[in-house]
């Protein structure tokens, strides 16, 4: 398998040689699990040994990222193949050991969920993992690799056998292929499962599904819950037994064991037929030394039994109708005993259905295994969508005869089955929009047509179940979204809505000065949002106006700084109300002076140093220096004022000097002052 440099006027005769001798495809051999779709199935709890494996190839394979100079595709040659389901996701380590060591051993590694085996001969997108490395000995996926794909080589250029541990998906289905290149004598391999989190392992404790008899009650169909390896079945049948009767049970066999190794449907043969009535099966340990295995060598346990009913020779009843969906355009019957496929005229004119509107039966096929089927499909001309009662009748089909059962007994033409239709339904529905000042209701209504019995509504990400008309109030506004999915117990449908709330909210407020001079005019400014339609102003001066732009106010003359509470009360076109409430500063004067003195001792009285007044200026700075020079106080906020410290310290007593500069704000003319302030401690 391995190519060097040298070797390729060898290879040259080779391939011809190969070419003449053309290796038989593994599916010619019969020998199960060299093929993919034949795979062996296997799990973590025990170790797998192949003694040989017969010599055979079938097709090139792709191996993503790789490529073998001078020989072409990869091939699964003299394979065998694993199987495998993940029940618990992580990764998987496994190691393949020879047991020559000298055997070299390659590996790929599949995930053939949703596809069939044999798409891994041209869907290089299903590889997860393989090793291909041309050096003897152990093999495998371990945590010590680093690729996941390690591409052919030879033996001279060491490449490591072991790759990086694939990660496994709960619930996917996966497949190893194991591969030998040579053609010579194989002494086999070893394969066990050791490393990574992943769990491939079934944890289901095995068990019986049912158990049914045929027609003349000499076999009995056994179906159990996970599939169990053939060789477990004794095929003498001991591994059951019948509750209180002896000796009936003559051989049992494994259905498809001829082309699989495992299976979860076994035929239990009887040595005569059992007479009509409630019978028991039960597991035991059988001749082979067992109980029923499944792949991971997991027991049946014994003495777990399963009922099972033996039918009068009568011909088979018309039994029931499996609830049909909505709308159906087909309708499956189910029956107790199997209906011989044979009997089944393909037209469907073995039924006949009437009811309060035409429905044609076009096509009838039975689920038809070994010829048998315990169900019959009808196929309709067209979908029944309208309600009522509807009789199904038996007729004697152009085939000429009605449905029989396996053992031959024709159901007797005109037996008739009773079923009913309910009416399809829309989950159209409509709404009302009422607009308020801080939030919107809608009103929902869906009409009761059709026998609908359930609502279930979404608005946006919140669920309401069971409300005919609910009735929703939004907080929020803009886009929205409401889905409802109603249905009548028979038929369902989906309805979504888009629609947008156009709400834009109701927010008074105003503009106003920050202070008021003396001898001034106060102006107001509306700034509220909303669809504006009144407004109602109170300027704490006595004064009112209704307008939206009302005319500027004055205030007296006070002693002391006082606080003037200014209202605004807005209203908008759904007769919705907003107030905006702030206070206006009216101050005794306006004219800016720095105080010759002041006491910093905290008692509250003239503790600081700061421009008096300076309510309409800008650009304003103001330093302090004492008598050296030394600036100790510097600041361009008007609020922010000294408090004789400088660093933290305490500035001594004393005559300190000060420089102002500003702009006045209503002249625009820039003012410079200095001056000198006594420290008084």
């Amino acid at each position: 398998m391995r190519l060097t440099k040298h070797g390729m006027a060898l290879l040259f005769f080779l391939l011809i040689v190969n070419t003449a001798l053309a290796q038989v495809g593994c599916s010619v051999t019969g020998v199960l699990g060299q093929t993919p779709a034949s795979a062996f199935p296997v799990c973590a709890t025990s170790e797998f040994i192949q003694d040989s494996v017969p010599i055979c190839e079938n097709f090139p394979i792709p191996a993503p990222g790789c490529r073998l100079i001078g020989i072409g595709d990869y091939k699964d040659k003299n394979p065998f193949w694993y199987t495998f389901t993940c029940y618990g996701s992580g990764d998987l380590g496994f190691i393949i050991n020879p047991k020559n060591p000298n055997d070299n051993y390659d590996w790929q590694f599949y995930d053939i969920t949703g596809h069939g085996a044999s798409e891994i001969y041209s869907d290089g997108a299903l590889v997860r993992g393989a090793n291909w490395s041309g050096s003897p000995g152990l093999t495998g996926a371990s945590s010590s690799g680093q690729n996941v794909m390690e591409c052919a080589s030879g033996p001279e250029d060491h490449e490591p056998t072991f790759s990086k541990m694939p990660n496994l998906i709960e619930g996917h289905t996966y497949l190893l292929l194991i591969s030998h290149h040579d053609d010579g004598t194989e002494s086999g391999f070893k394969l066990s499962f050791k490393g990574g989190s992943a769990v491939i392992t079934n944890p289901a404790t095995p068990g019986f599904v049912s158990a049914t008899a045929n027609c003349d009650g000499t076999q009995i169909r056994l179906k159990l819950t996970k599939n169990m390896t053939c060789k477990s079945i004794a095929p003498d049948g001991s591994d059951f037994e019948m509750q209180n009767i002896t000796g009936k049970i003559n051989s049992a066999f494994g259905v498809g064991c001829d082309n699989a190794f495992s299976t979860d449907s076994v035929i239990i043969n009887l040595s005569s037929a059992l007479p009509p009535g409630n019978y028991s099966l039960v597991a035991k340990s059988g001749s082979d030394g067992n109980v029923l295995l499944d792949n991971c060598g997991n027991e049946l346990a014994v003495g777990k039994s399963i009922a099972f009913t033996v039918l009068s020779r009568l011909p088979v009843a018309l039994d029931s109708i499996i609830p049909p969906a909505c709308a159906p355009v087909s309708l499956q019957l189910a029956f107790q005993k199997n209906i011989s496929c044979s009997s089944i005229a393909a037209n469907g004119s073995d039924f006949k259905i009437t009811g309060p509107y035409p429905v044609t039966v076009v096509a009838a096929k039975g689920n038809c295994s070994n010829g048998l089927s315990s169900t019959v499909e009808l196929q309709l001309a067209q979908p029944m969508v309208h309600e009522g009662r509807y009789t199904l009748t038996l007729l004697s089909g152009t085939d000429g005869n009605s449905i029989t059962d396996e053992c031959a007994l024709e159901t007797p033409s005109g037996v008739t089955l009773d079923f009913v239709i309910k009416d399809t339904v829309s989950a159209a529905f409509t709404y009302l929009i009422k607009e308020g000042c801080r939030s919107d209701t809608v009103i929902y209504f869906s009409n009761l047509e059709n026998g609908k019995t359930s609502w279930n509504w979404q608005f946006d990400n919140t669920k309401i179940n069971g409300e005919q008309n609910p009735v929703r109030v939004y907080n929020t506004f803009g886009d929205k979204t409401t889905q409802l999915i109603t249905g009548n117990g028979f038929c369902s449908d989906t309805a979504v809505v888009n629609f947008h709330l156009d709400h834009e909210l109701l927010h008074a407020d105003f503009i106003m000065p920050s202070e008021y001079c003396p001898n001034e005019l106060a102006y107001f400014s509306d700034s509220s949002t909303g669809n504006l339609t009144g407004w109602n102003w109170h300027f704490g001066n006595g004064f009112t106006s209704t307008l939206q732009i009302p005319p500027p106010q004055s205030y007296s003359p006070t002693n002391a700084d006082r606080l003037f509470p200014v209202q605004l009360i807005v209203q908008n076109n759904k007769s919705c109300y907003d107030t905006a409430i702030k206070y206006l500063k009216v101050v005794n004067n306006c004219y800016i002076a720095v105080p010759t003195a002041f006491t910093p001792n905290g008692d509250g009285r003239n503790d600081y140093l700061f421009p008096l007044n300076a309510y309409r200026t800008a650009n304003l700075e103001f330093k302090i220096f004492n008598k050296f020079g030394q600036q100790l106080f510097t600041t361009k906020d008007r609020t922010n004022k000294w408090d004789g410290t400088c660093n933290g310290s305490s500035q001594p007593p004393g005559v300190y000097v000060w420089f102002l500069q500003y702009t006045n704000t209503d002249t625009g003319k820039t003012f410079f002052e200095k001056g000198t302030t006594v420290l008084i401690r």
